[in-house]
């Protein structure tokens, strides 16, 4: 029997599997392309000598001032579309990330929603907003939103839904089946399914019809990421297919993805899981590799439906073979893997893409309460039209906060210890708690703070304390 044989006939299960889960033709298609390469023995990973350097960028603030006109003239053709399939479950939420209160009661779904709203106003032009739900967040989400009737656009639907894929067991390539818990035995296959989701749902036929051509693609934890008509304007006038923003990486950014430049040319991007473990070292030099995806991305609607019908649904887009327990909440449960895409790495696929070097303030995302708490605080100013902007004594970098997991990792832990919200970070340049903290009202922080509580006692920062340049271990 040859080799496709074989494989041909170990798909066949995930191929049932996923018919009767009511997936689509064109999306087994793509599971089958990733299966393949899975069977074959890839691993994802892409060597040094297929991630060289890249020099230089052009940069946002090189933009030639005449392109905010022409972003204002595309604008009526462009959309907010925003990935909105993650729970929040790293930090203890159940439900979607995107409804957890960002500035006082106003969670990440209403400041991106009165974004939009604001650009419309301003504008007087007709701007979608779409999401991209999971079937975790979708009816939540949706339910949220019918509190803003006036953010629904005729014939343009507010969401589409992201595809679910099977779990591969480790070691034999066969579906996972876990009858103690069955929704254990699907995963996202990454936010690479944008592509095949939106020509699958019908959404990138709807949006083209209607007149719509330029996508602001981003992570709905991302409150920098607002549609900005200067990189509009550069994207529609120099009629570029794909413009991914990237920014300078830093020490905290060693151990993300980084821009990197093919053999052949191109612009590619490599993340962590596709880096061989020999050149880990190499791949955290930030000197070296200078540039990380921000994953906010510019995608032409019609040079995407053209690549898709080209390439039949299958962008082809780099593997990512992420290996896991089958039940992410018990680590002694067997092997998967799953078979995932980045979003970003489409970048290799569309001829003439490009990358621009963007401000640090376009990148706030939340992935731990450490982030929450820096987003909440007067750092962060939210300005009339919802966009936030830095305090002016952050001197354009955000503080950093580091919270002991041990007492901060889940959210209503988090909130307990700071029962009168965040304190005063305006001034801080670096927050550092350990142990078990609790911080009481009108808490200011500035320069370099580090609080440690006694091991097994907890502490409490008296209402208006000053904390500064020391570490604190009165309790009172």
């Amino acid at each position: 029997m040859t080799t496709h044989q074989t494989t041909a006939s170990a798909f066949a299960a995930f191929e049932r599997k996923m018919r009767s889960a009511g997936l689509s033709q064109t999306f087994i298609d793509n599971f089958r392309f990733y299966y393949e390469q899975l069977v074959q023995g890839a691993t994802g990973y892409i060597s040094r000598q297929e991630a060289q350097p890249v020099e230089a960028l052009p940069s946002y603030h090189e933009l030639d001032a005449s392109l905010q006109r022409a972003g204002e003239e595309a604008l009526r053709r462009a959309f907010v579309l925003k990935l909105n399939g993650g729970l929040g479950t790293s930090m203890g939420i159940d439900g979607p990330k995107s409804l957890l209160p960002v500035k006082g009661e106003l969670t990440f779904l209403d400041i991106i929603v009165r974004q939009v709203l604001a650009l419309r106003k301003r504008f007087d032009v007709s701007i979608p907003l779409v999401l991209m739900n999971s079937f975790h967040t979708r009816d939540a989400t949706l339910r949220a939103l019918e509190a803003y009737p006036e953010l629904k656009i005729q014939g343009v639907p507010l969401d589409f839904m992201q595809h679910m894929e099977p779990k591969v067991w480790k070691e034999t390539l066969s579906p996972a089946e876990w009858p103690a818990d069955p929704e254990k035995e699907w995963c996202p296959p990454g936010h690479g399914d944008i592509y095949p989701a939106l020509m699958d749902s019908g959404m990138l036929s709807t949006l083209l019809d209607a007149g719509y051509e330029y996508a602001f693609v981003s992570n709905v934890d991302n409150l920098g990421a607002v549609l900005d008509l200067a990189i509009l304007g550069h994207f529609a006038h120099n009629r570029i297919p794909f413009l991914m923003e990237v920014a300078q990486r830093t020490p905290a950014d060693r151990k993300g993805g980084h821009l990197a430049r093919s053999s052949d040319g191109r612009l590619i991007l490599r993340e962590s899981a596709q880096c061989p473990p020999e050149e880990e070292a190499e791949f955290q030099d930030i000197h070296l590799y200078r540039y990380f995806n921000t994953n906010n991305l510019w995608i032409n609607l019609r040079a995407l439906a053209e690549t898709l019908e080209r390439r039949h649904g299958v962008l082809g887009l780099p593997l990512i073979r992420n290996e896991k327990p089958i039940d992410p909440t018990d680590p002694t449960t067997p092997r998967v893997y799953q078979l995932e895409t980045a979003m970003g790495s489409a970048i290799g696929v569309f001829e003439g893409a490009q990358a621009i070097c963007v401000p640090r303030s376009r990148f706030a995302p939340v992935k731990k309460n450490s982030d929450l708490l820096v987003l909440m605080s007067d750092a962060y100013h939210l300005n009339e039209d919802y966009t936030l902007s830095l305090a002016p004594e952050c001197n354009g970098t955000p503080p950093v906060a580091t919270l002991d997991d041990r007492y901060y990792l889940l959210y209503e832990a988090m909130k307990a210890r700071f029962p009168a919200g965040a304190p005063s970070l305006r001034r801080c340049i670096s927050l550092t708690v350990r142990g078990d903290v609790t911080f009481g009202a009108n808490v200011t922080v500035a320069g370099r703070v580090v609080i440690e509580a006694p091991e097994g006692e907890p502490l409490r920062i008296p209402d208006g304390a000053v904390l500064e340049e020391a570490t604190s271990r009165d309790r009172s």
